[in-house]
């Protein structure tokens, strides 16, 4: 299904220079109403040379959001992959090429990601009147088994998704010759947690090292790619509906919840700055009080290591054992 409004996503010129003219690659951009189709609407309705929409199982979805754009003139075209499947990542590369002209992306958003069912981290299950032991571990188990699993894949997504597609993408950057953004969709959970969803929590905080990390490994190429993550607030998708009315979810954040064709400009207006201002950076994006609505901006969070002796902690001193 495609029930946006295309219109909502056309902004003005000005927040069109970050995607104008480059060649754009989203990940996890199949869902209606999802942030990935946001992203791929702004790209493609303001400039983009081309579009890849990728997805995974919301193919229905994929396909007709690349329909809306090709309508509306874009060059947009379907990616399906399994993030987490290395051989069915690495099997997109020549085909992406190929739809972009036989260039690499030069602009890639990992955007990829799912979010636990929920569960009470750490707690045990609420016992059952007249249950017997046998069934209590039983159900118990069951429980540890299916909530673990849910997270696993939680955190596979995210994180072993990010780091293969920064691995080919960035790759092929440099092989190609070509100046590569990568930016990494993460949450304000992952300096705030929530309840309930530890894997999420977790998953989003790992990415957050990522531009580090790969500025690191490209030693004197570092300055090819210029990488940074941006931590999102509540925005109303398919997976945050039943949150949209329960303001002790996102009310510790925000007055209400962001839609998503405002998250996407939110995005141009970061991509609109130059590698300087951006690279290795982590841009927290905050919504506060308005009298016409709300007030959206952005803030550099810098995480500080701190290193400290504990008072418990003295000096040991051993000798030279070949003195």
């Amino acid at each position: 299904m495609f029930t946006v409004d295309p219109d909502r996503f056309r902004y003005d010129d000005a927040l069109g220079t970050g995607v104008r003219g480059r060649r754009v690659l989203i990940t996890g951009a199949g869902k209606d109403r999802g942030l990935g189709q946001a992203f791929a609407l702004a790209a493609g309705l303001n400039g983009a040379e081309s579009v890849g929409v990728h997805f995974h199982r919301s193919a229905e979805d994929g396909f007709d959001l690349v329909e809306a754009l090709g309508s509306a003139g874009v060059n947009a075209f379907p990616v399906q992959a399994d993030v987490t499947n290395f051989g069915d990542l690495w099997a997109t590369r020549s085909y992406v090429i190929e739809q972009m002209g036989g260039r690499p992306p030069d602009l890639v958003i990992c955007n990829s990601g799912l979010s636990e069912a929920g569960y009470s981290f750490g707690r045990a299950l609420r016992e059952v009147a007249d249950e017997s032991l046998a069934m209590r571990r039983a159900r118990v188990r069951q429980h540890f088994l299916d909530a673990l699993a849910d997270s696993r894949l939680v955190i596979d997504t995210k994180v072993d998704g990010f780091l293969a597609s920064t691995h080919l993408w960035a790759g092929e950057a440099l092989h190609h010759g070509e100046a590569l953004r990568l930016v990494y969709v993460s949450s304000r959970q992952a300096v705030d947690p929530g309840r309930s969803v530890p894997g999420y929590a977790v998953g989003n905080w790992a990415v957050l090292q990522l531009p580090e990390v790969l500025a690191v490994n490209l030693g004197s190429q570092a300055d090819a790619v210029c990488a940074f993550s941006i931590l999102l607030p509540f925005v109303r998708t398919g997976m945050t509906d039943e949150y949209a009315d329960n303001e002790r979810v996102f009310g510790r954040w925000q007055p209400r919840m962001l839609e998503t064709h405002e998250a996407a400009e939110a995005l141009l207006e970061l991509l609109a700055q130059p590698d300087g201002e951006l690279a290795r950076g982590l841009f927290q994006l905050d919504v506060g009080e308005d009298p016409e609505g709300v007030a959206v901006g952005w803030s550099r969070l810098a995480l500080e290591i701190e290193s400290r002796a504990p008072s418990w902690a003295a000096p040991k001193r051993y000798r030279d054992p070949t003195g």
